[in-house]
């Protein structure tokens, strides 16, 4: 079975769109050391969100991981690794960060409780609610 994830970026950086226009991508820059771990956890097949960061705040789409991850081939430190994704789906209406905040059952959600985390497993429930706040 999936296992599901969040992944933040910078719009301005790379967004959402960029990947839908790339068709593909290397996920990589992340050095937090949870974050990492998270990372080294993703699958073949596994769902992430796609969060944008910095001024929206805001869950706007879905990407699939399509390898398993692996060291990041632009970085001499071992530990740095990195997934290739690709785009599902555009949500049909973005969930803001303000609206999970709202939302008892995410009080516990890393989107929450650590902020600066850029991946984080979603659980299968609060994945569906997700899904279907974003459904508009």
């Amino acid at each position: 079975m999936a296992n599901h994830w969040l992944l933040k970026t910078e719009p301005s950086t790379y967004s959402f769109a960029d990947l839908e226009r790339d068709r593909k991508a290397v996920w990589d820059g992340v050095s937090n050391a949870l974050a990492l771990k998270h990372l080294r956890s993703m699958k073949r097949g596994d769902l992430a969100f796609i969060y944008h960061t910095g001024e929206e705040k805001q869950i706007v789409g879905i990407a699939e991981v399509m390898s398993d991850s692996y060291a990041d081939p632009k970085e001499k430190d071992p530990r740095l690794a990195v997934v290739d994704l690709k785009p599902r789906e555009r949500l049909p209406r973005p969930v803001t960060l303000s609206e999970v905040k709202a939302g008892a059952e995410f009080r516990d959600f890393e989107l929450v409780r650590i902020g600066r985390l850029s991946v984080m497993p979603v659980s299968e429930s609060r994945w569906k609610k997700l899904v279907k706040m974003g459904a508009g």
